[in-house]
């Protein structure tokens, strides 16, 4: 047993960024991307090539939502979503997300 481990109140300390591996998850789980993940970009593609405005809180906040909990389900974690992000990183996972797409969708992706 390591010294640090006495000196935790019972919760296990995270040693990776949970905003960068959700995004991962959020891309490479076959399920999530197929039903959640491709429909919101393609509407977002969609909305872009429309010249509509894109609220990125109403389009892909809701599917965040869906991928943090499908996160912490998929990889058995002993944490909530509310314990394990803060709104910190569900913006931050909404404002990655929104922008590497946007990116894509302007190369022709989507």
């Amino acid at each position: 047993m390591k010294i640090n481990e006495f000196a935790q109140s019972g919760e296990q300390q995270i040693n990776f960024d949970v905003v960068d591996d959700t995004i991962v998850f959020m891309r490479n789980d076959p399920v999530f991307y197929r039903k959640s993940y491709f429909p919101t970009m393609s509407k977002m593609a969609d909305m872009h090539r429309a010249g509509k405005d894109i609220d990125p809180e109403t389009l892909v906040g809701p599917v965040v939502d869906q991928a943090m909990e499908g996160y912490c389900r998929r990889y058995k974690l002993t944490r909530s979503p509310s314990e394990l992000f803060t709104t910190d990183d569900r913006q931050n996972i909404i404002n990655r997300i929104t922008t590497e797409e946007l990116e894509e969708i302007a190369k022709g992706g989507y």
